[in-house]
């Protein structure tokens, strides 16, 4: 195998998305059990947003490689791995280190990519259709029939979200500014402006109640969220948007919502309230990667066949993921902003 060099983008502290370095170094030969991946497309997730501003709740200490998820070519394969793998397109759910031009994984936590679907395509359905999907099908176990409330239906999970509640015969609700009014609509759900009196307009749209709310907002407008569930309902929250760009530790803003969400569950309200965590049970690494297969596999194969739209809002040079950064956070898009080697891959 001949020398590989890695083009990576990093993350050298709390900087604006001007700030990060564009650097390059020598990958060894995949290890034991490892594949060498070129990479095709990786995400701009909200998880890096919060990783440049120190905010991610257990992100690495600095310098590091974001990169959240990834798609690409196995490229080589060290011993014990299937040859097979060699030349298939993979995807791959990675926390940090996606924001990269090759990278090392281990070969059993890729996901088979089917044919059909394109680098950029597939990038944006793996932390977002994971996430989705088990927020839908697992943590809320939703029923065809009920109504959902989906808070930044726009975003790259929301706009993902939507379209698996719609597939599963589920009627959605969903929040986004004026400017994403039609985009929100065409994929299937009913707009609500997140600036306006929101809980008003739910109440209109379903009086007796929405059966699951999705918030990634979190703050004081989560008793909101939860005041909108019918009885035996069920709130999901995934993150903590609306904290941001609040100074202080990134840990007390998910504490408190934790010991929220925990106090809930114990009144005796009728109604559940979870957070999502798509990294939980993975110290079972069996099971988990099993999951994330199965799961991923459900997402992909409804992209083939048309039910699900992957939204790429942008394809974006990796060597210019400063400007991609700046573009995902600047909230005036419709799905993932996707750093590709090229702008023809």
């Amino acid at each position: 195998m001949s020398t590989v060099y890695a083009t990576e983008i990093v993350l050298p502290g709390t900087v604006d998305p001007d700030g990060l370095l564009v650097t390059t170094r020598e990958l060894p030969a995949p290890a034991a059990g490892q594949v060498l991946v070129t990479v095709q497309a990786s995400g701009v997730s909200f998880a890096e947003q919060q990783m440049r501003r120190g905010k991610y709740y257990d992100q690495p200490p600095f310098p590091f490689v974001p990169g959240y998820d990834l798609v690409g070519i196995v490229a080589a394969a060290g011993a014990s791995v299937d040859p097979a793998l060699i030349g298939q397109r993979v995807a791959a759910l990675t926390k940090i280190g996606g924001w990269s031009s090759h990278i090392l994984l281990d070969a059993a936590d890729v996901v088979p990519v089917p044919a059909g679907l394109g680098a950029a395509e597939a990038e944006t359905l793996v932390v977002n259709g994971i996430t989705a999907w088990q927020m839908l099908h697992r943590t809320a176990a939703v029923p065809r029939g009920a109504t959902i409330l989906v808070h930044g239906a726009n975003g790259g999970v929301g706009s993902t979200l939507v379209q698996l509640a719609r597939a599963a015969g589920i009627r959605v609700l969903g929040t986004a500014s004026p400017r994403n009014r039609a985009a929100v609509e065409a994929l299937g759900a009913s707009w609500i402006d997140y600036r306006g009196d929101v809980a008003a307009e739910v109440r209109a749209l379903a009086p007796g109640g929405v059966d699951a709310v999705f918030d990634h907002v979190g703050g004081s407008g989560i008793v909101d969220s939860f005041g909108l569930l019918a009885p035996g309902g069920t709130l999901v929250s995934y993150g903590t948007a609306s904290t941001r760009d609040v100074a202080g530790d990134s840990r007390l803003p998910v504490l408190k919502l934790f010991a929220r969400l925990l106090w809930w569950n114990a009144l005796p309200n009728r109604r559940h309230a979870h957070f999502f965590n798509i990294w939980a049970g993975k110290r079972n690494a069996g099971r988990f990667r099993h999951r994330i297969a199965e799961d991923l596999g459900s997402v992909f194969a409804l992209a083939v066949q048309g039910t699900v739209r992957p939204q790429v809002a942008a394809r974006i040079p990796l060597t210019e993921a400063a400007r991609a950064l700046t573009l995902a956070e600047s909230g005036t898009v419709t799905g993932k902003v996707v750093l590709v080697p090229a702008l023809e891959a």
